[in-house]
């Protein structure tokens, strides 16, 4: 599903993204969005690493939890 929207851009931005876009200023803009959800999402993946990795009970009691892994699973 598309969404329609209006944005106010000043004079220099909007040169720049006609330059580097072309006729197609949507896809320019969308694959923009792209990248920067996908930074977003890469940063909170690092911070919630960071954080599992400092909480010093969690990694205490995580070898307990790998002897559950195999559980229920057919052995070939």
């Amino acid at each position: 599903m598309a969404h329609r929207m209006t944005i106010t851009l000043d004079d220099e931005t909007f040169a720049f993204l006609n330059r580097v876009a072309s006729n197609n200023r949507s896809a320019y803009i969308n694959q923009l969005l792209q990248q920067a959800r996908q930074e977003c999402l890469k940063m909170a993946l690092l911070q919630a690493n960071q954080e599992e990795a400092a909480d010093t009970h969690y990694q205490e009691v995580l070898p307990a939890w790998d002897s559950t892994l195999a559980d229920g699973l057919a052995h070939d």
